[in-house]
C-alpha cells in the first residue's frame, strides 16, 4: 500500500515539510534510501546522510535544522526513533497472523488454548498448561505443567518454560530462551564436595516484556524471580535465582546478574555488565558497558562506569591517569634520580 506524507503525518502527530503528496509503500536506512520509501533520522551521527539520501520521506526531530537543502519530504516529529516504531508497529500488525493447533503437536488433554492461538509443529505442552487468545506458539517450543502463558503472547521456536512459570500479556520470547531453570544453587560440603540445593520456586513475567534469543531465566530457591512490566532484556543474558528486574529496565547482551539482586525501575545495563548477588540497584542507574557492580547502588540516576563500579566522570577521570601512568612513572624515576643525587653532594 502507499501513503502520502500527509496522511502518515497525521498518524504521528508530526509536520509536513516539503511536498505532502509525497508518497511511499516501504522502509529504508537513511544511507540506503530509494525513491518511495521512508526513512529517519534521529541520531546526529547520521545527519550528513540526509542531503544525498533517495528517500521519499524522512522523518527527522522538530530540531533538525538542515545546513543545506534537502532533497526529501521531511516530516517533523517530536521523537523520530519512537515515530517509526510506532509506524513499523502498525506494519506488522498488518500481517497475516496463523491461528490453530497443529496436529503434530502433542498437547496434554488438561491444557487449555484461548480463541485465535497458534500451536506449531512439535510443541510440547504437559499438563494443566494454560495458553491465553491470540498467543502463538512457534516450533519446537517446551512448556512444562503448571505454566499459565498470556494473551498475545509470542514463543517463538525452540523456547522452553520450566514448570510452574508464568507469562504475562503481550510478552515476546526469541529462540532458545529458558524460562525457569534451576538456579545455581549447591552446598559446600564437609568432604570438599558440593550438595544440589533444589530450586522449588518459579519465574514470572509479568506484561510486556521481551526476552532475547538465548537468554536464561533462572526459578527461584523459594519464592520467584520477577521480570517486572516492561523490561526489556537482550540476547545472551543470564539472570539468576530470586533476581527481581523493576518496570520498563532494559539490559543489553551478555550481562550477568547474580542471585537475588533488585533492581530498582527505568535502569539500563549496557553489554557485558556483571552484577554481584544480594545488591540493591536504585531506580534509574545507567550501568555503561563492561561494568563491574559489587556493592548496591542507593542513590538513583547515577551513571556508573568500571571495575569496581563508580561514577562515570570519577571513572573517566581516572582513565586519563591511567593513560598517563607510563610518563608520571618515568618522571617519578627521574626526580628519585635528582634527588639521590642532591643527597650524594650534601654528603
Amino acid at each position: 500500500m502507499e501513503f502520502t506524507a500527509q496522511q502518515i503525518a497525521a498518524f504521528i502527530h508530526g509536520v509536513v515539510d516539503g511536498n505532502p503528496l509525497a508518497k511511499v509503500s516501504n522502509f529504508s536506512k537513511i544511507e540506503e534510501g530509494t525513491p518511495g520509501t521512508l526513512s529517519f533520522l534521529s541520531n546526529p551521527k547520521y545527519s550528513h546522510f540526509i542531503y544525498d539520501s533517495n528517500a521519499s520521506v524522512i522523518l527527522v526531530n522538530n530540531d533538525f535544522v538542515p545546513e543545506r537543502n534537502v532533497k526529501a519530504t521531511l516530516i517533523r516529529v517530536e521523537n523520530a526513533y519512537e515515530s517509526l516504531a510506532v509506524l513499523l508497529s502498525v506494519i506488522e500488525r498488518r500481517k497475516p497472523k496463523k491461528t490453530g493447533t497443529s496436529p503434530l503437536a502433542f498437547i496434554s488433554t488438561s491444557t487449555i488454548i484461548g480463541e485465535n492461538a497458534y500451536i506449531a509443529p512439535f510443541v510440547f505442552m504437559g499438563e494443566n498448561v494454560i495458553v491465553g487468545k491470540n498467543a502463538s506458539i512457534h516450533s519446537g517450543c517446551s512448556i512444562e505443567d503448571n505454566v499459565v502463558v498470556g494473551d498475545n503472547v509470542t514463543l517463538y521456536a525452540g523456547v522452553k518454560i520450566y514448570e510452574g512459570s508464568k507469562i504475562g500479556n503481550n510478552c515476546l520470547l526469541h529462540a532458545g530462551a529458558v524460562i525457569g531453570s534451576d538456579g545455581f544453587g549447591f552446598a559446600p560440603t564437609d568432604d570438599g564436595s558440593y550438595r544440589k540445593i533444589p530450586q522449588t520456586g518459579n519465574v514470572i513475567l509479568e506484561d510486556n516484556v521481551e526476552i532475547g534469543a538465548n537468554t536464561t531465566i533462572d526459578r527461584a530457591t523459594l519464592g520467584s524471580t520477577i521480570i517486572r512490566k516492561g523490561v526489556k532484556i537482550d540476547n545472551l543474558v543470564q539472570i539468576a535465582h530470586n533476581v527481581e528486574i523493576g518496570e520498563n529496565t532494559v539490559i543489553a547482551s551478555q550481562t550477568g546478574i547474580s542471585g537475588s539482586t533488585k533492581l530498582g525501575k527505568h535502569c539500563t545495563l549496557a553489554g557485558q555488565v556483571g552484577l554481584a548477588g544480594h545488591l540493591q540497584i536504585a531506580d534509574g542507574t545507567v550501568i555503561a558497558a563492561q561494568t563491574g557492580v559489587s556493592n548496591s547502588v542507593k542513590q538513583p540516576n547515577q551513571i556508573l562506569m568500571g571495575y569496581p563500579a563508580i561514577p562515570i566522570r570519577n571513572f573517566q577521570r581516572s582513565v586519563v591517569v591511567f593513560k598517563n601512568l607510563p610518563e608520571l612513572q618515568r618522571m617519578i624515576y627521574a626526580l628519585q634520580q635528582k634527588i639521590d643525587e642532591l643527597e650524594k653532594k650534601q654528603q
